[in-house]
């Protein structure tokens, strides 16, 4: 690592923030490229607060992480109901089931390693199981923490959070789904996650969805050879894929299948009866997560070449984001190189 001069002790959180870009280890996609007003992560607290003008139930808590998820925003405008409960994920959603069984909608947000992983027997017992209305956002997913290490990478935790009963799982793949997600999560019955990546994501969506239902997936691309069923961040790398695969000749269908749980399981099916394979792309471990569920579905016919991509079952390496997805075959150019891999193998 380069040290500046008159620097002799570098503050390592510039690092991990990745807010400081003079340091050796950053790339120039892990740190600039996307308006604020495009992330996710920085849209959160104020589609919240806007929610919370015309309905007093809506409540937002954090476990000291109230600028990296933006809940800092609802706070700002109404710091009567933000509670900060520091670092203490678990006493967090204990808490929110609490007010929920009081009339309150919980919305908590931490790093996605932090609930989906760290505090999922909480949200088992204490939220799902007497579904209570609590909505655990799980920010900074999968492997986009980067330089934090294994810790804070989360790629069990679709796998955990869908064999939860009864508890909504779905995953937002830009600023504008994630507007729709909240929006219809506000009266949805019992609990849910809701997973969300660094923040850095590309627009897949122009404008909010209209037609955003829980538990039904959106068919972005139209095609016959191959149906990509992807979900959350990697609906972008996908979309990029179909376009190209469409310049060699193949038409690749392209499913958003944001909605885990309950999935979309007519999706699937219609897929698996229209067109010639079934590839899932999922920034999570390929055990568990998108895959899995979408192979319980075409399990019982008809037969179809089926492949998973992801990241294998291993502890993902650490290093700057943009690196990591390129290593792991989760940008655009590794999408299409599984999608061109399955093709060529059926031919």
């Amino acid at each position: 690592m380069s040290v500046r001069a008159g620097n002799a002790g570098q503050d390592q959180s510039t690092l991990f923030r990745g807010n400081d870009t003079d340091i050796a280890l950053k790339d120039s996609k892990s740190v600039r490229g996307t308006p604020a007003k495009a992330m996710p992560a920085f849209i959160l607290g104020e589609e919240l607060a806007d929610l919370a003008e015309n309905d007093p139930r809506i409540v937002v808590a954090t476990a000291d992480l109230a600028n990296s998820s933006r809940t800092r925003d609802f706070a700002n405008r109404h710091p009567d109901r933000f509670i900060d409960f520091g670092i203490a994920e678990r006493n967090m959603i204990t808490a929110a089931a609490g007010l929920a069984s009081c009339g309150m909608v919980p919305y908590v947000a931490t790093f996605a390693s932090f609930c989906g992983i760290l505090a999922a027997e909480a949200i088992r017992t204490d939220c799902a199981y007497p579904r209570m209305p609590v909505r655990i956002i799980g920010h900074h997913s999968g492997i986009s923490m980067g330089f934090y290490g294994t810790s804070h990478h989360s790629l069990e935790d679709i796998g955990m959070m869908r064999t939860i009963a009864d508890l909504t799982v779905v995953c937002a793949a830009d600023a504008n789904q994630l507007r729709a997600i909240l929006r219809a999560s506000v009266d949805h019955p019992g609990a849910m996650y809701i997973r969300l990546g660094r923040g850095r994501d590309a627009e897949v969506y122009g404008e909010v969805p209209s037609d955003f239902r829980f538990g039904k997936a959106k068919t972005l691309r139209e095609g016959r050879d191959l149906t990509i069923v992807t979900t959350g961040s990697q609906v972008h790398a996908s979309l990029a894929a179909a376009d190209a695969l469409k310049a060699e000749g193949k038409s690749v269908r392209v499913v958003d299948m944001h909605t885990i749980k309950p999935l979309d399981v007519d999706a699937v099916r219609a897929a698996a009866r229209e067109t010639a394979a079934i590839l899932t792309v999922e920034e999570h471990n390929v055990i568990g997560g998108l895959g899995s569920a979408v192979a319980e579905v075409i399990a019982g016919g008809p037969a179809i070449p089926f492949r998973r991509h992801g990241i294998d079952d291993e502890f993902s390496l650490i290093g700057p984001p943009a690196a990591l997805y390129a290593h792991y075959g989760l940008d655009a150019e590794g999408v299409t190189r599984a999608a061109r891999g399955l093709l060529n193998e059926m031919n």
